[in-house]
């Protein structure tokens, strides 16, 4: 019972990270269309910024600066690299923050070098909040899970809520309206992007230190990510957080069976002709194929509902 819970909890830790990381790229994706290659890139700045500030003014400084200084360079690149390329389609788009993450991928190291950086949890949430299964649960786990949940709760109110969020909204679907009203859609979509970087600048703050921060954070996630914001709807944050979670909770259940799969199926009610032509895949431990949940959770999901859990637009 108590392993089970542990399982549980530290599912819905890394579902509600991938939420923190995935929301910034939703936020993007759902008000401007663009599909942020680079995103991963700008959670892993946040990291190595909280990083060298919590060295000079510690942690809690870091957890406000990193981020706006994130999305200030995110603001500077939509500014002064992205907006020029929008008028040349989505393909050019893509294009330019596929390099842009390797552009990054190159500072980093340069910056901070190729080895991990000592990026330690506040000694204060350094302990443990109680003992599952023998195990101590850190207080930290929980910060991140608070964390998590009043993002997407300030995130839901502010674009639902908020004069702001309505121009937001309102400028993705009737730009020449918004601007016949007398707003800045250009800026307004600047302001989108920056907010976006910076999300994802938080999650490195809050997740740099909880694992590690090294120069391959942005890849070893990155591609999850994606699979979120698909497999949760084109720019839908509740369907993030639904896929977020459900991602979390089976890729961490999948990691924990240290068993063949035909045994698996045949706990779910599902027999298998071990002796087939995929005799070497049932005789395959399900932990070793934990890396590949996501995607193919995101496959089974698309095959039912092309445009994801709760999500309602398609491109």
């Amino acid at each position: 019972m108590e392993q089970g819970l542990l399982v549980v909890l530290n599912g819905l830790v890394y579902g509600l990270l991938l939420f923190m990381l995935s929301s910034g790229l939703t936020l993007i994706v759902g008000m401007m269309g663009v599909l942020n290659l680079a995103h991963a890139s700008f959670y892993m700045l946040g990291a190595y910024l909280a990083y060298s500030i919590s060295t000079v003014v510690g942690f809690w400084p870091a957890l406000v600066l990193a981020p706006l200084a994130v999305g200030v360079i995110g603001a500077l690149v939509e500014r002064y690299g992205l907006r020029p390329v929008h008028r040349h389609g989505h393909v050019a788009e893509l294009l330019f923050t596929f390099g842009l993450a390797f552009v990054i991928g190159e500072i980093v190291p340069l910056i901070w070098g190729r080895l991990p950086v000592p990026y330690r949890v506040p000694a204060v949430l350094d302990v443990p909040l109680f003992a599952l299964a023998g195990t101590a649960y850190p207080a930290y786990r929980l910060f991140m899970m608070l964390i998590s949940l009043a993002m997407f709760c300030a995130l839901f109110a502010a674009l639902a809520k908020t004069r702001l969020g309505l121009v937001v909204r309102a400028a993705l679907t009737h730009p020449d309206m918004v601007a016949m009203l007398g707003h800045d859609v250009p800026r307004v979509f600047t302001l989108v992007f920056g907010a976006g970087c910076a999300l994802a600048g938080l999650a490195g703050v809050i997740a740099g230190n909880a694992f590690t921060t090294e120069p391959g954070m942005a890849r070893s996630l990155g591609a999850i990510v994606f699979a979120v914001v698909v497999m949760g709807g084109l720019g839908s944050l509740s369907g993030a957080l639904v896929a977020s979670l459900l991602i979390g909770l089976v890729q961490t259940v999948s990691i924990g069976l240290d068993l063949p799969f035909y045994k698996a199926l045949s706990a779910l009610g599902i027999t298998v002709d071990v002796g087939g032509r995929l005799h070497d895949l049932w005789l395959l431990s399900v932990n070793r194929a934990a890396p590949v949940v996501p995607y193919l959770l995101l496959v089974l999901v698309l095959a039912t509902r092309p445009r994801g859990l709760l999500g309602s637009r398609s491109a």
